[in-house]
């Protein structure tokens, strides 16, 4: 039930006098009717009563709200009560005791961006809450609710902090977007531009204040130089001599120590497993594992429309190959059994589900840090990186799963990784919890880079590369104090960017038209394509004199001309697109076989992380050698025979130099007389034989010196 409230509506409750903006009508059912009545009126109902009457949100219990949570953040204007609910408290400003002990009170307001901090707009007088009250307010139960909403606003591409409601910052302006700009993403729409009518937030939504617009005429000063200056010489981090085949480079990232853990945990918690099902379990190994992983990488490159289906039996279209490497029952019993922590510890953290020492990740800690370490130990990233997230999908029912709505159809959780952008490795990466417990004062997109950008790791100098999700003037300020640059799109109406509208790019504005502001470190640029595009820098000048080549209309037909272009969109564009999203090697066995826990689609998505990373440090070192480096293709091949112990010379079809001249045993010679020499003329040779081919019905010379039988059967290609 939604609350209502009418031009000059208030509570009707008696000898009410708060000033709640959420008034609840009294429901139209006979027996809450009464019940609301009896409250309001103190069991005295009148006879008489008026037609519309009203109770304000202070007399009701935290649990008859809906989105309390989200009320309390901010992130609702209007609280929602259940069906059902009936006012039981006297809300006066002077009673704030009375609450119920499954939730805290409603007349104390947490803020998203200070925990501590209590809002009192609307509510109640900060003088009139004791320290006894403070105490009984209870953290988990708004966690909890933090994060059904704030994570829900970050997984559709929101910021909690950074993109709200205009209505909560600014009047209602017209928006200065182009028309066809294609969005990612939905968001809260912010004001963009402002003529000076907009009130000033308390947690700094004002922007920046800047006089006017520049155009391209216009020189901008060079931003200061940060000499790049890494932690450690660019690439691999191995010795020349210690890696030379694929699997040694997988090894690198993927330990066989870990390796042989996992087939401890699985062989605990399959024995486990088939002992409630009164069956026993059959211990894997090393190799059992590791022909598991080779099968599983193989599916990536041959695809089959079913799982079973690469077992089998058909005369014409089966695969030899997995069939070579282990059963299809073996294979399934070790996907389903496949287990990545120690069952007894899983127990200890099941009981404290609930509580602050809860371990979300535990069932993939152990090899969750040991990927991560691994790909930050053997590579150091070049100068320029980025932070690219990606989506893990998975059927199974986690408090990880999320669902990217805009980008794929697919259930899953995010991931996010910082990659080099120059190889496309991946060189950290965290999994999404959506715990609350982590500061979030700055917003989530910022929490998720200073999470992955570690300057003591990477070094000075680097040039971050971010989409509209991450960009804001804080985080690229704050970055800027960790001596890394920054440069990424941003949204025309977030919060930070300029609201000044005195020579801003007009929605008519031809191709190659650009405006700019500078305030201090911060670059804003607006340049215009097929649609407008806004940026932010702090290491590029507004334009260095740089064109790009653009249809533009003209009389008769589309010309081609050159057009300029900002230094930050052109550099934007080169470094963002240079990285391939996650190649994905595990989704389409994922896609067959649909794991039913969270942690087995982890271990996949690992497995993408671990080969692709080898791939690429196979592939930089034999450069560096001024070797031709294996394609994509055949490492994967050849992983796959290492992984699985098959020699190439083994799984290699052997052909012949010429075809066999041995016809098929269904074209069969027959004599047509007994006599050697006479009979009728040849097909081919036109010489008389006593020979034919029963199948073709054919005359044919079958003799030392004459073998047209076989001569005209490998020209008709039998």
């Amino acid at each position: 039930m939604a609350c209502k409230r009418g031009k000059h509506a208030s509570c009707s409750v008696f000898r009410c006098s708060n000033e709640h903006k959420n008034l609840f009508l009294v429901p139209s059912s006979e027996s809450l009717k009464n019940q609301w009545l009896n409250f309001m009126f103190s069991g005295n109902v009148p006879t008489q009563l008026p037609k519309v009457l009203y109770a304000c949100a202070k007399h009701f219990t935290d649990d008859c709200f809906l989105n309390l949570g989200q009320y309390r953040v901010g992130l609702a204007e209007r609280l929602k009560i259940k069906s059902g609910s009936v006012p039981t408290l006297l809300g006066s400003v002077t009673n704030l005791g009375q609450q119920t002990s499954a939730a805290p009170s409603l007349l104390m307001l947490t803020s998203a961006v200070d925990p501590k901090k209590i809002y009192t707009n609307d509510v109640v007088d900060v003088t009139a809450s004791s320290d006894e009250d403070l105490d009984m307010f209870d953290q988990d139960s708004v966690a909890s609710s933090v994060d059904s909403t704030a994570e829900e606003m970050f997984i559709d591409g929101l910021d909690p902090v950074l993109d709200r409601p205009s209505s909560d910052l600014y009047p209602p302006e017209e928006d200065c977007d182009s028309e066809d700009n294609p969005q990612r993403r939905k968001r809260s729409r912010l004001s963009s531009s402002a003529d000076g009518g907009g009130r000033e937030s308390e947690n700094n939504f004002s922007g920046v204040s800047t006089e006017r617009w520049h155009s391209l005429d216009e020189a901008d000063v060079k931003p200061p130089h940060i000499d790049f200056k890494p932690a450690q010489e660019p690439g691999p981090q191995i010795l020349q001599n210690r890696c030379s085949s694929p699997l040694q480079f997988f090894h690198l990232l993927f330990p066989k120590t870990t390796l042989q853990t996992i087939v401890g945990h699985t062989n605990d918690y399959g024995a486990k497993r088939q002992q409630r099902k009164g069956k026993v379990w059959e211990n894997i190994y090393l190799r059992d594992l590791k022909s598991y992983i080779a099968l599983v990488i193989y599916m990536s490159m041959f695809k089959c429309s079913s799982l079973t289906g690469y077992w089998s039996v058909s005369q014409h279209f089966s695969l030899s190959f997995p069939a070579k490497v282990m059963s299809y029952q073996k294979f399934l019993s070790i996907s389903k059994a496949l287990h990545l922590s120690d069952s007894r510890e899983d127990e200890k953290n099941r009981v404290r589900r609930g509580t602050a020492a809860f371990e979300r990740l535990g069932k993939i800690q152990p090899l969750y840090q040991v990927i991560r370490e691994a790909c930050k130990t053997f590579f150091h990233p070049f100068q320029n990186i980025t932070i690219d997230e990606r989506m893990v999908t998975s059927q199974a029912r986690t408090g990880l799963k999320r669902c990217m709505k805009n980008e794929s159809p697919n259930i899953g959780y995010k991931l996010f990784a910082l990659t080099d952008c120059t190889s496309g490795y991946t060189w950290d990466f965290f999994i999404y919890e959506g715990k609350s417990c982590s500061s979030q004062s700055e917003g989530l997109s910022y929490e998720s880079v200073m999470a992955l950008v570690d300057e003591n790791m990477l070094g000075s100098g680097y040039k971050l590369f971010v989409d509209k999700f991450y960009t804001s003037p804080t985080l690229f300020s704050d970055l800027l104090c960790k001596k890394v640059w920054a440069c990424g799109s941003v949204w025309a109406n977030r919060a930070g960017f300029p609201k000044t509208t005195v020579n801003r790019l007009s929605r008519n504005a031809p191709r190659g038209t650009m405006r700019w502001i500078r305030d201090d470190e911060l670059l804003f640029v607006e340049w215009k394509d097929s649609q407008e595009v806004q940026m932010c820098s702090t290491f590029h000048k507004a334009y260095e004199g740089d064109t790009v080549q653009r249809k533009v209309k003209g009389d008769a037909q589309p010309t081609r001309v050159q057009v300029p272009i900002p230094a930050a969109v052109l550099d934007y564009k080169k470094n963002m697109e240079a990285v391939d999203p996650s190649n994905c090697i595990t989704g389409h066995y994922r896609a067959l076989h649909k794991p039913k826990k969270w942690y087995q689609c982890v271990f996949n998505h690992f497995l993408d992380i671990t080969v692709e990373n080898a791939f690429i440090m196979q592939e930089l070192m034999a450069k560096g050698k001024n070797k031709r480096p294996m394609t994509r293709k055949a490492f994967l091949e050849v992983l796959i025979l290492e992984l699985a112990e098959i020699s190439p010379q083994d799984s290699a079809p052997v052909f012949s130099a010429r075809p066999s001249s041995v016809v098929p045993a269904f074209h069969k010679p027959k004599h047509i007389t007994l006599d050697n020499i006479g009979g009728r003329k040849c097909r081919l040779c036109k010489q008389t034989t006593p020979v034919m081919c029963v199948t073709c019905d054919m005359l044919l010379c079958f003799q030392p010196e004459r073998d047209c039988f076989n001569d005209w059967h490998e020209k008709q290609g039998f």
